[in-house]
């Protein structure tokens, strides 16, 4: 095939020297992004310009984002090219920070627009295709992002036929006609193998899983982290893509047929992404496969595009959050790290579709747990990528804080909450002497005030309500404030035995921030993460001489005769009982007949003795079937 095109188009096919003569000092060099960059090409230029030192001066070389070694960025090459990336990778990062490479900050859908208009002219494109069909057209395989724009608007294309290129479906084709020179050259693709997943970073994935609905349309960054967030969401179902890059992941989880893209309402039953990092597998995968399609980067980022796909969720990383919610994902201060990127396309654009959601991840901390990513404000110096409208979800190791429509005292709280526990007494008196929380904010330092986890369980009651009973978290104060609100007074006084309307600040206090190992305050709660609301409080409090524990709970009106009550003090006995008690003491009020009938329904055993119109209970733990579930 190749030798037909030869035949018909001779001055497309000469050597690499004579191609590189066009390049003119001054020019605008583009080259294709990441694995799809042409490594042929770009060596045999350098080896050019080695040759002929002063052959042409001061190209800038423009790329998204290089995996290959980026020669022309090497300081020995200044007098030839100025690097120009959008987007910081290791190969340029210590070039840029060292002031001999540029880095272009810039949302990726705003790229072609910029080369369209001129505004970014480009004299040559260097790029690669794979060979020719018998209609003449090659694909751009892995790489179309911005590669299309900048090819049609080049002076000159120059192009590396690679028969390792897979002809992906989508906005990938060209015809030889567009290309003016075409140089053969067979080498195995870049591939992209991210760091192996540890276990922070799988537990991040768990939590993130959590949020992810059968039916959603995922867009996912690059690295370890997406990949856990990958690996743990192999169980959910009609799940769909939408997303600049396509990744190893993505592709086994189309393959186990958890990704169809069956319930997108745009590009239904495709996968569509801008360019591919993978492996051969991977790229094998896609090769003349109708369901993957490559569209440019100006559709697949374009914010009204995104804002439009129903239930969107927008998955990306950051280096570092403050407690008011801003995001850095391109800077470690006056460092750059990476880039813009695509994350603001899709964190501001998904905020805008129906059902749609932004989850930012990141690990607590860094450098071997010696800096903290949580920080009271971000560090002078680094790139603003995301504001603080534009998060929804931020998780760690330690949990999912949801601050959308959050005042700054409940996103600090929020960030607090999932902070490295060692980090947290720090931050609090950062929040406190920066007047970002309450002055009186109590706080447990150490095991006794570290939010155990293992006891959120799900639970349905008798009377078939869903729900999470989990420990009340320090960040939990707008939840029962709402919560000792919605109560009316007869359970006010049921509940605190007492004429008081009022739950103020100090006293939640009391509730939110606990000694875990001496109490346990267990929230029931309904709705999604995030979303939820809590229907139902129990408490109870260790008495060490005497092995038992002052029990007490409480149920949001509205779901009163339930079974929530039961359920509640159901699981605060089986904690009692694994923490060694022997039983609980209780006070209940003569009229508090509905409480009574919870404690002995679940007690036997139990023994009252009534004084001054109040009961005063004692429940030894026996091993009935009621306390045991």
């Amino acid at each position: 095939m190749m030798e037909k095109w030869r035949a018909a188009y001779p001055d497309k096919f000469v050597p690499e020297s004579d191609v590189f003569t066009k390049i003119r000092r001054g020019d605008r060099i583009f080259v294709s992004t990441a694995c799809g960059e042409p490594q042929y090409l770009v060596d045999q230029l350098m080896r050019y310009v080695e040759a002929h030192p002063k052959a042409f001066a001061e190209a800038e070389v423009f790329q998204i984002w290089s995996l290959g070694l980026a020669p022309y960025a090497d300081e020995k090459f200044t007098y030839n090219f100025r690097h120009n990336t959008f987007f910081v990778g290791q190969s340029a990062r210590d070039a840029v920070n060292r002031g001999v490479a540029d880095y272009t900050p810039i949302f990726l859908s705003k790229v072609p627009p910029l080369i369209e208009s001129g505004r970014i002219p480009i004299d040559v494109a260097l790029i690669q295709v794979s060979p020719p069909d018998r209609n003449g057209y090659c694909s751009l395989g892995i790489s179309v992002d911005i590669t299309k724009i900048a090819l049609e608007k080049a002076g000159l294309v120059i192009a590396q036929v690679n028969p390792c290129m897979p002809r992906v479906h989508g906005d990938t084709f060209i015809h030889v006609d567009k290309i003016d020179h075409m140089i053969i050259h067979e080498e195995p693709l870049l591939e992209f193998a991210p760091t192996v997943t540890d276990d922070i970073a799988n537990q991040i994935g768990k939590y993130v899983a959590r949020l992810i609905q059968d039916g959603d349309t995922l867009q996912v960054g690059y690295g370890a982290m997406p990949n856990a967030i990958l690996a743990n969401i192999k169980d959910k179902k009609h799940l769909g893509v939408h997303s600049e890059l396509l990744s190893d992941l993505m592709v086994d989880l189309i393959q186990r047929k958890v990704i169809d893209n069956s319930r997108k309402n745009i590009d239904r039953g495709k996968t569509v992404a801008s360019f591919c990092m993978g492996s051969k597998e991977t790229y094998d995968f896609i090769d003349d496969n109708p369901a993957i399609a490559f569209r440019t980067i100006d559709y697949t980022n374009h914010p009204r595009v995104i804002s439009s796909i129903h239930n969107l969720a927008a998955i990306n990383a950051a280096l570092q959050v403050d407690l008011t919610g801003q995001a850095s994902a391109e800077s470690i201060g006056e460092i750059f790290f990476s880039g813009i990127g695509g994350s603001a396309d899709f964190m501001r654009s998904a905020t805008f579709a129906p059902g749609g959601k932004t989850i930012l991840v990141l690990r607590s901390t860094a450098d071997d747990e010696r800096v903290s990513r949580i920080v009271p404000f971000l560090d002078p110096g680094a790139g603003v990528t995301l504001n603080r409208g534009d998060i929804q979800y931020i998780v760690t190791e330690y949990g999912i804080a949801y601050i959308h429509g959050k005042n700054i005292r409940e996103r600090a709280m929020a960030l607090i909450a999932v902070a490295h526990p060692k980090f947290r007494p720090w931050l609090i008196e950062e929040a406190k002497s920066r007047n970002l929380i309450y002055k009186e904010q109590a706080f447990i330092p150490g095991r006794k005030g570290e939010y155990p986890e293992h006891l959120e369980t799900v639970r349905t009651s008798e009377k078939g309500v869903a729900l999470r009973l989990r420990p009340v978290r320090i960040s939990d104060d707008p939840l029962l404030k709402d919560f000792f609100y919605s109560l009316s007074d007869r359970s006010l006084r049921r509940r605190f035995m007492s004429m008081r309307m009022d739950i103020p600040y100090k006293l939640r206090q009391e509730f939110v921030v606990i000694d875990y190992t001496s109490e346990m305050v267990i929230l029931a709660c309904v709705g999604s993460e995030g979303r939820e609301k809590a229907v139902g409080m129990g408490q109870f409090i260790k008495n060490k001489t005497t092995y038992t524990a002052e029990v007490a709970f409480a149920v949001r009106d509205t779901f009163q005769n339930a079974g929530i009550g039961t359920e509640l003090l159901k699981y605060l006995t089986l904690l009692a009982k694994n923490e060694g008690l022997q039983g609980f003491t209780a006070e209940v009020l003569a009229e508090n007949e509905p409480m009574l009938r919870v404690f002995e329904k679940l007690f036997p055993g139990l023994q009252k003795r009534l004084e001054d119109g109040d009961y005063e209970l004692t429940m030894p733990f026996g091993e009935s079937d009621e306390t045991r579930k």
